[in-house]
């Protein structure tokens, strides 16, 4: 049987056991990484699976059945099972539950892909590694590591409304990190990002990272910020770079437009929302230089596809306009609920998980100037850049980050650098105070967000920018 037949067969014995509704995925996924440390590589990791995903709504309630067996009888099986799931939640009284309309799509997507990036040796992606952390530990850090990750996953899916779409998704990234240890500090300096780039491409990618390049640089950056001053304490002028914003967005926009989590559907350890959807379309969640999409048709970047979980096509929406809340991350469900006539943004990270409404590239659209342009306007402040921590509540409303580096800010230019930088905020005065942002737009790609029971990774993007905030409180209070 193709993978389209096994679909078909447990969306059929799931409506012959009385689903109003079914919809099926067949999905196969091969994963490789690497990790390298101090010049020598460390660890390689080369899975694959395979398996069947069948969905069906009885009544007002979902029945999910997962089976690693692809035969016509295992298929069945499954459907019939997840009918039977749902029957039997039904009896518990609830919500009417109904789907938006959905066209019925017959097609094929591919992400777009130069360099295969499980074709290329693992002794060239070793070598790289190695290369890389050697020369950090050359230039005086005393731990250094580097990584890659590889996804290659294709999908089949069938619905009983008639969509049948495959689709190919080659994802993978890579970073390095340098890790200083002094009398009672620690610090570290990381490229690209603290987790490295990833993106919805092949290793032309990781190439384009030119990791041994900056290693030098970080290494000497971890060892000097040992003994760097400080970042002051109080209320100042904030500019963030480009991989920080991006997970500012992550944190208090994304999740935060998360249509499930609105509606209290996603409750538990992944917390609500502050937004109320009857301020959909009035709220003012930031400045007006705050214009956010959610976007899953950008090429390359991580949080790209042609079609969702569901089948609806990849479009893209404003999230929000000019500082006002107009858009929400939905799937069919819970967009009937809500009152919307579109969703687009459901995703599982397996054939063996329910898919859930999840971020796709939520991020900003450029601003009208430059990073030199934002440093010389500011009279005082401090510059920060690289995550290092995050904390944010279970309404993603209030938050603290702190950075793996800063510098100060003096008269418009870039001073001293500073150590153990932090700031924290509440979401919508925070956005309300960004007065300047840059056009240089980069794609960051988040591939560990993390959501749901049974917990599910996600693989994100985020357009971000550096930008200016005023008088936002930093440092530490003794």
């Amino acid at each position: 049987m193709s993978e389209f037949d096994v679909a078909g067969a447990a969306v059929q014995a799931a409506l012959d056991a009385g689903a109003r509704y079914a919809d099926a995925r067949v999905m196969h996924r091969r994963y490789e990484s690497m990790s390298a440390r101090n010049g020598d590589v460390e660890e390689l990791t080369q899975d694959e699976s395979l398996g069947l995903g069948v969905r069906a709504l009885v009544g007002s309630s979902w029945g999910f059945q997962a089976v690693s067996e692809l035969s016509a009888r295992a298929a069945r099986d499954a459907g019939h099972r997840a009918a039977r799931t749902a029957a039997a939640s039904g009896l518990v009284p609830g919500p009417a539950v109904d789907l938006i309309d959905s066209t019925p799509t017959t097609a094929s997507w591919s992400s777009a892909c130069e360099v295969d990036p499980l074709g290329v040796s693992l002794s060239t992606k070793g070598d790289l590694l190695v290369a890389a952390t050697g020369t950090m530990t050359e230039h005086g850090a005393d731990l250094t590591e580097g990584l890659y990750q590889i996804w290659d996953t294709a999908k089949w899916f069938v619905s009983s409304e008639g969509h049948r779409i495959d689709q190919r998704i080659r994802e993978c990234g890579a970073g390095i990190s340098a890790t200083s240890i002094g009398d009672g500090e620690t610090q570290r300096r990381s490229w690209p990002s603290y987790r490295g780039q990833y993106g919805t491409t092949g290793w032309e990618l990781v190439d384009s990272l030119d990791l041994t390049a900056h290693a030098a640089r970080i290494a000497e950056e971890s060892r000097a910020l040992l003994t760097a001053p400080l970042c002051p304490t109080g209320e100042t002028d904030l500019i963030l770079g480009g991989e920080q914003l991006a997970l500012q967005i992550h944190e208090s926009v994304g999740h935060a437009i998360e249509l499930d989590r609105i509606l209290g559907w996603e409750a538990a350890f992944a917390g609500t929302s502050w937004l109320d959807l009857t301020q959909l379309g009035s709220l003012r969640y930031g400045s007006e230089l705050m214009n956010i999409t959610i976007d899953p048709t950008i090429p390359g970047a991580l949080g790209s596809f042609g079609y969702d979980d569901e089948g609806s096509p990849a479009v893209k929406r404003d999230a929000v306009r000019a500082g006002r809340w107009v858009g929400v991350l939905a799937g069919r469900d819970s967009a009937a609920v809500a009152g919307l006539d579109y969703g687009g943004s459901v995703r599982s990270d397996g054939w063996a998980r329910l898919p859930m409404v999840r971020m796709t590239n939520v991020g900003l659209e450029p601003g009208p100037h430059t990073l030199e342009e934002i440093v010389a306007a500011t009279d005082e402040g401090v510059l920060m850049d690289v995550n290092r921590s995050w904390s944010i509540d279970d309404k993603r409303l209030n938050f603290q980050f702190g950075c793996e580096i800063g510098w100060e800010i003096r008269n418009g230019r870039r001073g001293r650098m500073l150590r153990n930088p932090t700031y924290t905020g509440i979401g919508p005065l925070f956005w309300r105070s960004m007065d300047m942002l840059s056009a240089e737009i980069v794609s960051w790609g988040t591939p560990n967000c993390g959501k749901g029971q049974p917990g599910q990774i996600g693989h994100t993007g985020h357009p971000a920018a550096p930008a200016r905030f005023r008088n936002v409180r930093v440092g530490v209070r003794a």
